[in-house]
Order: C-alpha cells, then structure tokens, then sequence
C-alpha cells in the first residue's frame, strides 16, 4: 500500500493541474487577447463571456499547490525556492487580474487603466508559468534533500520558449472559448485569430518536442529507445490529427468543435510532460516515492479529499451547466 499511495497522489495532483490549465487556460487567454479587440463593449462582451467562471478556477490551483505541500513535503521544499522568483510575479499578476476583473465596471474614468491591469495580468501569469514548466523540465539543482542551485536558474531560453508557448496556448484556448460563448463581430474575428494562433501553437509544440530530447539524455531515452518508440508514437500522430480537426472545425463554422479540439491539444502535450518526466517530481533526481510524506497522512488527507473532489467537480459542471449557451450582444452579468 504505501508504494500505491505516491502514485494515487501524484494522479489527483496531476488531475488538478490539468483542470486548472484547461479551466483557467481559456480565462487567461480571454486577457490575453484583449488588446487585440476592437472596441471596449467588444472588451465588455470578451469579459461578461467568463464572468460567471474565472473565479472559481483559481480553487484547482490552490488544491494542486496544497496537495504538493503535504503529500510531497520534499519536493515542495526543494521546487518553491527554486521558483520563487516567478512563482510570486504569478500570484500577484493573479491577485491583480481579478482586482481589475471587478473594478473595470466600476471605474468608469479609470476603465483604460482596469482594461491594461487585466491584459497584463493574464499574460504575465500565463507567461510565469511557462518558466516554472520549463525549469521543472530542464531540471532542479538538489544536494543534500535540499535546493542547491540560484535564484535565476529558470531564466534560460528554453524556459522563455515554454513561456511564449503557453501564453500562446492560452490565447488559442481564448478564441476558442469566444467562438463556441459569443455571437456577431466577435466570434466571427475569432476564427481567423484562431487560425493564425493554432499554427504558432504547433509550431512551439514542435519545438519543444525537438528541443527537449535533444538538449537532455533521460527524455530522449524515454522516447527514443527500443520498446517505447513502439508504444509512444502514436501521441504525435494523433496530436497532428487533432490539430487537423481543429483547423477544419475553425474554417467550417463548428462552434463546439474548436474549444473541444485545443483542450485535446493541451491534454496531448500534458501527457507528452509527463511521459518524458515521469516518476519524477523534481527532474532530474527525486522521484515521487522519495519525496512522499508518510503513509498515514497521505491516507488521512485522501479521506478528506475523496469527499472533497466530487464537491468541486460537482459545482464546476452544475456552473457550466447553468450558464450554457452562447452570451448575445449587449447581454452580460455586471
């Protein structure tokens, strides 16, 4: 039982980080893209699209960084200083997006102001965590059960790459979004923004997958070797094929369809991290059995997160569900 309960946690941490890219990822790309609008009612209408969810998806990143915490103490230890840095831009470019979120309707004279802070929030939380993604891939400095590197090891380029990437990614995810909630001038701008945003996306996914074998031996091991080549490649090909839907899906009028199919690209790529990483929690050294908490918190803290998760999931669909169907022009909840 104990060599189960790390690996149960690790899937419960995993589902949770999941649940906030999707969920938060298309929150974001709406902040993302909102210089890109033409008009502040256009702007109005991008927001009152999320109102009714953005701030309910933050709960998936608290249970992900909670869950780390006490199921894997060491790996908590050694990760947050080594990301203090943009783990704390993160945060705050957080607190302050959901500042802006709110007081940009009360702030008439202030809007423009409001309408920036949003913008730049969503795109410096989006690009923070493409670091911190980054640097977990490249890997963290441990000596002794402890952080040994410095304070700006994850400033490289390969981090910078995943931070463009994602804030790309969160942006598809945004048009997506806007295409399948919104009507008229909007939704029709869009498609073609999608378009061009499903190829920058690809196109960091490729790099990513070219750079990552290349640059580390254990990934490109996992991937390369004889038998896993065997069994692995068939997540590339079905990434092109979705990415193929996609691009069909946008050009044909789908409104469903292209959100649907970008979730399903981002789920490929998170699969792909975790195929190249796993066991390892802290790349490229500690596993998630080193680094687990005892046996009897990890049961005690199941107990209450078995109940828990059903309570969220459940409130997360019946809020989707309430407020289902598309927002027309000039209808919103401020």
């Amino acid at each position: 039982m104990e060599s189960y309960l790390p690996v149960i946690w690790a899937a419960i941490i995993g589902c949770t980080v999941a649940m906030y890219v999707i969920l938060d990822g298309f929150d974001l790309g709406i902040g993302i893209l909102f210089p890109f609008a033409e008009s502040e009612h256009e702007r109005d209408q991008m927001m009152n699209s999320v109102a009714p969810f953005w701030d309910g998806n933050e709960t998936w990143l608290v249970l992900g960084g909670a869950g780390l915490m006490v199921a894997f103490p060491l790996a908590y230890s050694i990760i947050l200083p080594a990301f203090y840095l943009p783990v704390i831009i993160m945060l705050l470019a957080l607190v302050f997006r959901g500042v802006a979120f709110e007081f940009r309707w009360l702030g008439v004279s202030s809007k423009p102001q409001w309408t920036f802070a949003f913008a730049a929030g969503s795109m410096l939380a989006a690009f923070c965590q493409g670091l911190i993604l980054g640097g977990l891939i490249e890997g963290i400095k441990v000596q002794n059960g402890a952080f040994a590197g410095g304070a700006f090891d994850w400033a490289t380029p390969f981090a910078a790459v995943c931070g463009l990437g994602l804030v790309a990614g969160y942006a598809l995810l945004g048009a997506t979004w806007l295409i399948m909630k919104t009507e008229g001038n909007i939704a029709d701008r869009a498609r073609p923004t999608a378009k061009v945003l499903l190829v920058v996306v690809l196109a960091f996914m490729a790099i990513v997958s070219l750079w990552t074998p290349l640059a580390f031996d254990r990934i490109a091991a996992r991937w390369f070797s004889l038998p896993n080549i065997l069994f692995l490649w068939w997540i590339p090909a079905v990434t092109a094929l979705v990415a193929f839907v996609a691009w069909r899906a946008i050009e044909s009028g789908r409104e469903a369809l292209p959100f649907l199919a970008a979730i399903a690209l981002f789920l490929l790529g998170y699969l792909g991290l975790l195929i190249s990483n796993f066991p390892y929690i802290v790349p490229p050294s500690l596993t998630i059995w080193q680094t687990a908490a005892a046996p009897a918190t990890h049961v005690f803290m199941l107990m209450g997160t078995l109940v828990m998760l059903p309570i969220i999931f459940g409130y997360t669909i019946f809020v989707y569900w309430m407020f289902s169907g598309k927002l027309r022009e000039g209808e919103g909840y401020h």
